[in-house]
């Protein structure tokens, strides 16, 4: 079960219905009341009154032996995205810079030690990991999550990297904070992060910060590509320039619109 709030205005019922909304994911798509009760750590007629809810909220559905989400959760997501413009202001940037490289973009968001994706254009590509708005993936293992990472002071990266991931099982190894903190500085001096393959064997990718009016980073743009089919040089050489050109120009959009919140560190 997920941590919880203190205070006498924390609804703990509202805290156990999203318990069970995030216990279904891509392995686990299906699942039946007892195998949520035993990952929610909830009580199983307290998960049986969670599900009938959802269920006639139109959330979840139930084929008689087990419950599935429905299509009506992205709404969840989406309510997130839509209030920030995120989406409509970068699109065409996005779409543009895809049409350049061949290769898919997407912007991302800290959350915790973890980068959220929040939106993306995507090309028809057979890679190792499967990226679509909400993935999550540890900060430091991604060149999304280092632009972040490096957009925070020294004492803020060794605060959120002491986080634990909730990004769950990937193939990665986590650099040391010292071997971080050196690398962030790089960052922070040329503008922008690449990684090879440190996420899962074969990708690539290049990322810059978007940044607000005030210069501080807001979220990050990336261009990945697959090893096998573009190199690094390519990447620093020929991709580089126009995501930088695309990120300032997200960047612009951004304040022009000037209404874009503040991103929870936590």
């Amino acid at each position: 079960m997920a941590e919880r709030g203190s205070g006498p205005d924390f609804i703990e019922a509202l805290a156990r219905g999203l318990d069970v909304i995030k216990t279904f994911d891509e392995l686990r798509p299906r699942l039946s009341m007892s195998e949520i009760a035993e990952r929610t750590g909830l009580a199983r007629p307290t998960v049986r009154r969670i599900l009938l809810t959802l269920s006639e909220l139109g959330y979840v559905r139930s084929d008689g032996s087990g419950y599935a989400l429905t299509p009506r959760v992205v709404e969840l997501g989406m309510a997130y995205v839509h209030s920030m413009g995120l989406w409509e202001i970068a699109r065409p940037h996005m779409e543009a810079l895809v049409a350049k490289t061949g290769e898919s973009s997407s912007i991302a968001q800290l959350d915790g030690s973890d980068i959220v994706y929040v939106a993306r254009v995507a090309v028809p590509k057979i890679v190792a990991l499967r990226v679509s708005i909400g993935t999550r993936f540890p900060a430091s293992s991604t060149s999304l999550g280092k632009v972040l990472l490096a957009g925070l002071s020294t004492e803020e990266v060794a605060r959120i990297v002491a986080v634990p991931s909730r990004a769950g099982v990937v193939a990665h190894q986590p650099p040391e904070l010292a071997e971080l903190t050196a690398e962030l500085d790089q960052i922070r001096a040329r503008g922008w992060a690449i990684t090879d393959q440190s996420l899962a064997p074969g990708i690539r990718s290049v990322a810059v910060p978007l940044r607000r009016a005030d210069g501080s980073v807001i979220a990050a743009l990336n261009v990945n590509a697959h090893a096998a089919e573009t190199s690094l040089e390519t990447l620093r050489e020929e991709h580089l320039p126009p995501l930088l050109a695309a990120a300032a120009a997200i960047s612009g959009d951004f304040a022009v619109r000037g209404n874009i919140p503040e991103s929870d560190v936590c």
